[in-house]
């Protein structure tokens, strides 16, 4: 089963919208699922390595998402929000985080069999 994760929730907000989604992506990984995530809006700054944890927050969300991407989850994060979204915009997304775009968001929806938005 291909899953497909939106993701457009800024990390370490003082929620746990972020954190829950990387979690159900592992545990969907660990189930058999293929699993891919595009990162949009202020999501886009877990795709940064300048993106560090807060001392008041227990879970590293950028390690997470490394750690999925080593695994084989694919990552394609929102070319046109690297300058417009997040608190540091214009930085670099990282290795393993694949710039794209709103036409190949579209083909991955139309390509999964699961498509689910946080």
């Amino acid at each position: 089963m291909k899953v497909l994760i939106i993701l457009s929730h800024a990390p370490y907000d003082g929620s746990d919208v972020a954190w829950n989604a990387l979690r159900l992506g592992e545990k969907l990984l660990e189930s058999g699922a293929e699993v891919k995530y595009f990162l949009m809006n202020d999501a886009v700054d877990l795709a940064r390595d300048k993106c560090v944890k807060p001392e008041n927050y227990d879970n590293d969300l950028v390690a997470i998402l490394k750690s999925l991407i080593a695994k084989g989850v694919g990552v394609e994060v929102c070319g046109t929000c690297q300058a417009r979204c997040g608190i540091y915009k214009n930085e670099p997304y990282y290795d393993g985080a694949v710039k794209s775009t709103m036409p190949n968001l579209a083909n991955l929806v139309l390509n999964s069999d699961k498509v689910l938005s946080f």
